[in-house]
């Protein structure tokens, strides 16, 4: 995506957007966007049932993509985009989210 970080933590902030960490569970584990889903690239490669998604990524909304250095960002916006989201998806990984203010949390 083009948006400045700035504009996505305001967007996160006014609930006009998501974010979705596409990492991997054990990545999670470790430390994560407060507030992101995670819905791990590995899953959607697999094949997901819509209705999955949907319970955990409101339709609607702008959803950004996030992992450790921006590849899996991009290719998870690809599975996403097919499901109908408005998927944009973060050059910056989780790293440098934390460095620019994005609050971090761990576990579940």
């Amino acid at each position: 995506t083009q948006d400045p970080l700035d504009t996505v933590k305001s967007a996160v902030a006014k609930q006009k957007a998501v974010l979705v960490d596409v990492r991997e569970p054990d990545e999670w584990q470790r430390g994560h966007v407060a507030g992101a889903r995670l819905v791990p690239l590995s899953t959607l490669e697999r094949g997901v049932n819509p209705d999955d998604i949907a319970r955990r990524i409101p339709k609607g909304t702008v959803i950004y993509t996030y992992c450790m250095v921006g590849g899996r960002s991009v290719a998870s916006a690809r599975f996403l985009r097919t499901l109908g989201y408005d998927v944009r998806p973060l050059k910056q990984g989780y790293p440098e989210l934390v460095r620019h203010g994005f609050p971090s949390a761990t576990g579940d």
